[in-house]
């Protein structure tokens, strides 16, 4: 099988709007989570959130592009235009049909959604835009995408609530694997925080009014972010042929289904996706230095995931250092796992390992190295990032530092 690489990498989320001011909040522990400035925000229990502030909208795109682009896909073309350039690869010619896009997005174009049910119920219009539906679709991000970059290859978006990202960086990790692309721009992106967006998360009854507290004895739920990150994955000889930067290796992935409860997660699901990712990569247990978990701070998950890591680890598991970096950006449900790949890249590249910050009692049931509050230098050669999401579906990923 190729071997599979990352060569460019661009992001826009609650703590930077680019690869290096995520990086450098990242390793100063610092919160992009705040009070949300959005419409009726009086109205809502929930009102924080880890949104992307000063978000220039009318500087970025033009008129036509504004009217198809949903927040999510704004959010989805910029980091892309950041990745490709910094991959420096032109997609044209024979690439060009061997070249892709798979992303990851749980609710789309949530925000186009909330401004047409206004438009129709509370002002009383008969007529929406003619845009609506092109702008609201899953699938409008990655086709974006593929047009502006000339992609004719595999394009398509992937739905599996909070494991969309893993999910979509797996496809496409295994497509160019197994030799049906040269190329995949890959990763997520997500933009709920509107109004209807909390409003229907505040019935679930898992969101904390105040902070995130992954793996923290007194944590008292998730809080939301917005934001995408997107990936050149390439398969190495065609980058090591033209000389390309080589951020990191991807070198496994694996994905169960818990096939139990539409919300609450199983360890067992869990931890099979943590040793199916190891068996895929070749990897022995004590081979891995970080993992990025998917630490929601709800009870029901950290415990899980805890649970999950201690079996799947054996011993190494108090050796290893695992961090929620959700505490800092919030969870941006099915872009966080794509945001959450940086603190991966960051751990291989600069040495530096994120922390789980707002972290204030220990939990002995989360009896693991959180990294708490403070960000740690630490040389790691290979890490992991988990995503467990609803519906019992899980997605673990692993890459290795070259």
């Amino acid at each position: 099988m190729r071997r599979v690489v990352i060569t460019g990498a661009g992001t826009i989320n609650a703590l930077g709007q680019t690869v290096s001011q995520t990086y450098e909040a990242f390793a100063q522990g610092r919160c992009g989570i705040g009070i949300l400035d959005i419409q009726d925000l009086e109205r809502l229990s929930i009102r924080i959130g880890g949104q992307v502030r000063d978000w220039p909208t009318e500087g970025v795109f033009n008129r036509q592009e504004i009217a198809l682009y949903d927040r999510f896909t704004q959010f989805a073309v910029q980091a892309a235009h950041q990745a490709v350039a910094a991959s420096g690869l032109i997609f044209e010619d024979q690439l060009s049909l061997t070249s892709g896009v798979v992303l990851g997005t749980a609710g789309g174009g949530v925000n186009t959604w909330d401004e047409n049910y206004r438009t129709v119920y509370e002002e009383g219009k008969n007529r929406v835009h003619p845009f609506v539906v092109p702008k609201l679709m899953n699938n409008a991000a990655a086709s974006h995408i593929s047009m502006e970059y000339n992609l004719r290859g595999p394009s398509f978006t992937v739905a599996t609530a909070c494991a969309s990202s893993n999910h979509a960086m797996g496809q496409a990790f295994n497509m160019i694997r197994h030799g049906m692309a040269q190329v995949m721009l890959t990763g997520g992106s997500e933009a709920m925080l509107c109004f209807g967006g909390i409003k229907a998360w505040e019935g679930l009854r898992v969101m904390s009014r105040d902070a995130c507290r992954p793996f923290s004895a007194n944590r008292n739920g998730m809080v939301q972010g917005e934001g995408a990150a997107v990936f050149v994955f390439e398969e190495y000889e065609h980058a090591r042929a033209r000389g390309a930067e080589i951020l990191a290796e991807v070198i496994g992935f694996a994905m169960t289904s818990d096939a139990a409860d539409i919300v609450m997660p199983s360890a067992q699901g869990a931890e099979r996706a943590i040793t199916g990712c190891l068996k895929d990569a070749g990897l022995n247990r004590e081979d891995v230095g970080y993992i990025n978990a998917h630490g929601t701070g709800t009870a029901a998950n950290d415990k899980t995931e805890c649970a999950a890591v201690a079996h799947a680890f054996g011993g190494h598991a108090d050796r290893l250092m695992i961090s929620s970096t959700k505490s800092m950006h919030g969870h941006l449900i099915g872009g966080t796992g794509a945001v959450e790949l940086l603190a991966c890249l960051m751990a291989l590249r600069e040495g530096v390992i994120a922390p789980t910050i707002g972290y204030e009692e220990a939990d002995p049931e989360c009896a693991l190295d959180v990294v708490p509050n403070v960000a740690r230098q630490a040389q790691v050669d290979v890490v992991m990032s988990n995503a467990f999401a609803f519906g019992g579906l899980n997605a673990v990923i692993a890459l290795r530092r070259v």
